[in-house]
């Protein structure tokens, strides 16, 4: 009895954190969303399920669940094939200077998405940008992407990955570096080529690890896209760059639309645990844990 009172004093700071900055949110952002208000009026006008038949109705929230779901696809593969690939080739097949290019890798990580940001809208600057005044030496100009359906969520989505890139490249690279080298060896001496040893053997024994990249990449990622759409784009054109994320920001700090932005957040919530228990049912099955 002794033992539980003192883990359940050890769990108590976590669990206060827990309940104060997560539950409660939780459950007042689910009850803001059935009101009409502005955070500025004292009273609250209740609308029932108006704020979310409004939004399952609107053409914006259209737009912007497409643009999520091109973002989730964008992000898994240059934050979890690539460097999945990648990690592999560094694990497996490049012998030398490992420890240069697990650096050269990870850096990007440890700046902050802002500075990033803010980089890459003067690298890709159509006007006054390097990679523009290259461009015009061979007579080719720069697309003005940040006004650009489609191209812009490719360019927010590599700008993203930037700094997501480094982390998930060194978590598969641990995973990888994990396998039985005799196994790879084995395998060699049977014949086996590259993407043999990617495919039976990389892939299936680092799989848990390549699970938590995967779950990281759809809801870390689309976190992180949220700074470069509010730092380059806010949204634009046309809401044609806005996520479900920054819309909801959109709707409660910009257009004080507090319960319309309770709603999709309720919603935002709801498609992810969807993803989630999707994911659980198809993809967990296939892995594969050493204990």
């Amino acid at each position: 009895m002794k033992d539980k009172l003192k883990a359940y004093l050890m769990l108590l700071p976590a669990g206060f954190f827990f309940l104060v900055f997560v539950l409660i949110p939780l459950f007042y952002t689910f009850y803001l969303s059935f009101f009409d208000w502005n955070m500025i009026k004292a009273h609250k006008k209740f609308v029932g399920l108006q704020n979310y038949l409004d939004l399952v109705q609107s053409p914006i929230f259209k737009t912007v669940l497409v643009n999520t779901f091109i973002y989730i696809l964008l992000l898994l593969i240059l934050n979890f094939v690539a460097p999945y690939i990648l990690a592999y080739v560094l694990s497996i097949v490049v012998k030398k200077h490992k420890n240069f290019y697990r650096a050269a890798f990870f850096l990007p990580s440890l700046i902050s998405l802002v500075i990033g940001s803010v980089l890459y809208t003067w690298i890709l600057n159509p006007v006054s940008g390097p990679i523009a005044i290259i461009l015009r030496h061979f007579d080719l100009a720069l697309p003005i992407w940040s006004k650009t359906q489609g191209l812009v969520l490719v360019v927010i989505s590599i700008i993203t990955s930037w700094k997501a890139f480094g982390y998930n490249f060194i978590v598969i690279l641990g995973g990888l570096s994990g396998i039985d080298e005799s196994i790879i060896e084995a395998a060699r001496l049977d014949g086996a080529n590259s993407l043999q040893l990617f495919r039976d053997i990389a892939l299936p024994a680092s799989s848990a690890t390549g699970l938590y990249i995967f779950i990281m990449t759809i809801v870390q990622g689309l976190q992180f896209v949220f700074t470069p759409i509010k730092v380059i784009t806010q949204g634009g054109p046309s809401y044609a760059s806005s996520s479900l994320i920054y819309h909801a920001y959109h709707e409660a700090f910009i257009l004080y639309r507090t319960g319309l932005s309770s709603a999709l957040s309720i919603l935002t919530m709801l498609i992810f645990v969807f993803l989630l228990i999707l994911e659980f049912k198809f993809v967990e099955r296939g892995i594969y844990y050493e204990n």
